[in-house]
């Protein structure tokens, strides 16, 4: 090799070495680069006390830069590989660049903390849940414009979530929660998927049976229809201030007669007809025929402005019925 034809070649060694190192740096710095989300733990304090508690987590309250919020400390137990851990990641990155009046929006989580796999910080919203909520009204029922606004509420969240493409897959009552001024927020959306998505390692099912979609109490492919259908139940429940499907003892008897009897609960005779179409169309057995989240605000919105004047739903508690196949 000719003395030219060297340093040619030493030098083109060189450069490549130098991208090869600059690469590495580059690479490295991105893999350490904090997430947007992450939090100092430092100043993170939380009561002991816990005052909900979840398949994988316990909630607690506490404060953050002196803001009081809400904690969920989760612990899966072993994760090996890491997986949970990048899960968990993924999910918390997409609920923290979500924003939305009617979504419990995510201030941060820290990770590897003692005692427990992550812990996830969210704004703290006073009012309970949904359900505690109504199981006050199993009586005197709630007032037309109050479950209206109630379902708008609902619709609106979950509409934004699933123009995200983004699908929630354990929507009940028990994971919406009202705020102050008794506004709906949808809770922790992230973390019931990365639960339901855990869950359903054990179960081949994702999501609570009542509310449960008939494609996926078949373990069948799903996708953002089934939250319609997770809505049209919601719907009912807000209505009829009652749990659904009360009346059964064994909820397997329930999912055997949702996807083969087309079982759903009776909606009242003194729901107005235009509501009660929007929830049979949500609970349709075929999600094609189920409208877009999109669809149920501007159907729910032409209710609330129609001329009509509603008071309450007054009837005593109803039963589940089979509404043909």
């Amino acid at each position: 090799m000719d003395d030219k034809l060297k340093k040619h070649v030493d030098r083109v060694l060189c450069d490549m070495e130098k991208k090869n190192k600059k690469t590495e740096i580059v690479g490295a710095m991105a893999v350490q680069k904090p997430q947007e989300w992450a939090l100092n733990p430092a100043k993170l304090v939380i009561n002991k006390e816990a005052f909900a508690r979840g398949a994988f987590a316990t909630v607690h309250k506490g404060r953050y830069n002196d803001e009081e919020v809400a904690v969920r400390k989760l612990d899966w137990g072993e994760d090996e590989g890491g997986f949970l851990q990048r899960d968990f990641q993924r999910e918390i990155s997409v609920w923290y660049s979500l924003d939305h009046p009617n979504i419990t929006k995510c201030i941060g989580a820290t990770t590897l903390m003692v005692g427990s796999s992550a812990c996830v910080v969210a704004e703290y919203v006073p009012g309970g849940t949904l359900r505690s909520h109504l199981k006050k009204f199993r009586e005197t029922k709630l007032k037309f414009k109050v479950v209206l606004q109630l379902a708008l509420d609902l619709a609106k969240g979950l509409s934004y979530l699933n123009s995200k493409n983004i699908v929630h897959r354990d929507l009940k009552s028990e994971n919406l929660l009202l705020d102050k001024n008794g506004r709906v927020k949808i809770a922790d959306f992230g973390l019931s998927r990365l639960e339901a998505s855990i869950l359903s390692e054990m179960t081949g099912k994702t999501g609570t049976a009542a509310y449960m979609a008939p494609e996926v109490l078949e373990s069948k492919p799903y996708n953002k229809k089934c939250d319609v259908y997770s809505f049209g139940i919601c719907l009912w429940e807000i209505c009829s201030c009652q749990m659904p499907y009360s009346d059964y003892s064994q909820m397997s008897e329930v999912t055997s007669a949702v996807v083969y009897n087309n079982l759903r609960p009776q909606i009242p005779k003194s729901c107005p007809s235009s509501l009660a179409k929007v929830i049979k169309r949500c609970w349709d057995a075929d999600p094609r025929k189920r409208p877009d989240m999109e669809e149920v605000v501007t159907m729910l919105e032409a209710i609330e402005n129609s001329k009509h004047h509603h008071g309450c739903f007054c009837f005593s508690m109803p039963e589940t019925k089979y509404i043909g196949s």
